[in-house]
């Protein structure tokens, strides 16, 4: 069997990473770099110091500063406009995967010139963009090394995967002093999308051996140093751990793909606006009790490399305690349901068929270990509701 393995072309990983701008963006052929940000990387500092290593370098840069979260149609126009009015031949997303979907969606639009809905899933966006370096400023979304980007359609209020290797970036610097300044719930989050890009790489269809080495490293990693940077959000080591875990996930996921989480999260992001990393672990619970039976080896395997389970304990064992394990992970990160949250219970109901319609359009619940029925589909939706997970 021949796995096709896609990673960024160049990667800088550890502190102070950052610094090196300059130096890739010239080994990459380019010079006129436009940097992708939310206002925040700007309230910070961020974007200003990167701004100045580029400038001491002679390298003349421009920002755009109008990501919003959860990336929408109408802000990768935007961002396509500024790119075709200033000449610019990369692009630079500092930030979570807001700017970095926003990057990869703006940079292959301007280079085919399509209309986003033309781009989305089951179509395969194979071909080369314009170049974007990535530099996330949170360790979660692992978009940095990933071939994938979502954007909201705000006419459908659909989240559209846009999936190939134009949507991969070229390079990826990983910094983890970048993550010091995130607050907690940013933190949570982020570090839950991550679990579960690793444990959707580990159980997928498309899964194989080179996917699971990384879901492996990123699992022990998370799951070593999660809820310790939740509790100390200054303790370096850790931040630097979940960093790495992260990108590793992201290398994983990459090559399968996601699965039923994401499937089910989406919708509910779409619709609801709750973040994704939240959407993703408002599930986790639910989908691992639904899905565990069907890859009991594999989720025995997360559960001992998230340290949840005893060398002796069984695969059955091992499953079981990996589901009641993220249950109360939940409940110590204060992530709640979507009853908690707000979520209107008629509207959401309401929007429940549309829900499960898109969810398995996008193609990600039929690389899960079990493939949900459309009715099937419904109820994970009913019971995530409220938190159930006790409903197959």
């Amino acid at each position: 069997m021949i796995n096709r393995v896609l990673m960024p072309r160049e990667m800088l990983i550890g502190g102070g990473s950052r610094f090196r701008l300059p130096s890739l963006l010239k080994s990459l052929g380019v010079c006129r770099p436009l940097l992708v940000c939310d206002p925040v990387m700007q309230k910070l500092g961020h974007a200003g110091v990167l701004l100045q290593v580029l400038e001491k370098d002679g390298i003349d840069a421009a920002v755009f500063s109008e990501v919003v979260e959860d990336p929408t149609d109408i802000s990768v126009t935007a961002l396509v406009k500024r790119v075709s009015g200033g000449g610019h031949d990369c692009l630079v997303a500092l930030g979570g995967g807001s700017a970095m979907d926003t990057a990869k969606a703006g940079a292959i639009v301007a280079t085919s010139g399509e209309d986003l809905r033309r781009l989305k899933v089951p179509r395969i966006v194979d071909f080369a963009a314009m170049p974007v370096i990535a530099v996330p400023t949170t360790s979660g979304t692992g978009s940095e090394v990933t071939r994938a980007a979502v954007v909201t359609d705000t006419t459908a209020s659909e989240k559209m995967l846009i999936l190939g290797t134009a949507a991969l970036p070229v390079a990826a610097i990983v910094d983890y002093e970048l993550t010091l300044t995130c607050p907690y719930r940013v933190t949570v989050d982020t570090g839950i999308d991550a679990l579960t890009h690793a444990l959707e790489a580990l159980v997928n269809r498309n899964g194989n051996a080179h996917a699971e080495a990384l879901a492996l490293s990123a699992l022990k990693l998370i799951g070593a140093n999660l809820e310790k940077v939740a509790n100390n959000p200054d303790d370096r080591d850790a931040r630097e751990a979940m960093m790495l875990g992260a990108t590793h996930a992201g290398l994983a996921v990459s090559n399968t793909s996601t699965a039923l989480i994401h499937g089910l999260s989406r919708p509910i992001g779409a619709f609801f606006h709750v973040p994704h990393g939240m959407s993703n672990a408002m599930v986790l619970p639910l989908v691992t009790r639904f899905s565990r039976g069907f890859a009991m080896r594999e989720y025995a395997a997360a559960a001992h490399a998230l340290g949840y389970a005893d060398a002796a304990d069984s695969d059955e064992a091992a499953s079981s305690k990996l589901v009641d394990a993220f249950i109360g992970l939940n409940d110590r990160l204060q992530v709640p349901t979507l009853e908690e949250y707000g979520v209107d219970r008629v509207r959401y109901f309401d929007l429940l068929p549309e829900m499960v319609r898109q969810g398995l359009a996008s193609g990600t619940p039929a690389n899960n270990p079990r493939v949900p029925s459309e009715a099937e589909m419904a109820r994970l939706y009913e019971l995530a509701y409220d938190g159930r997970t006790d409903g197959f």
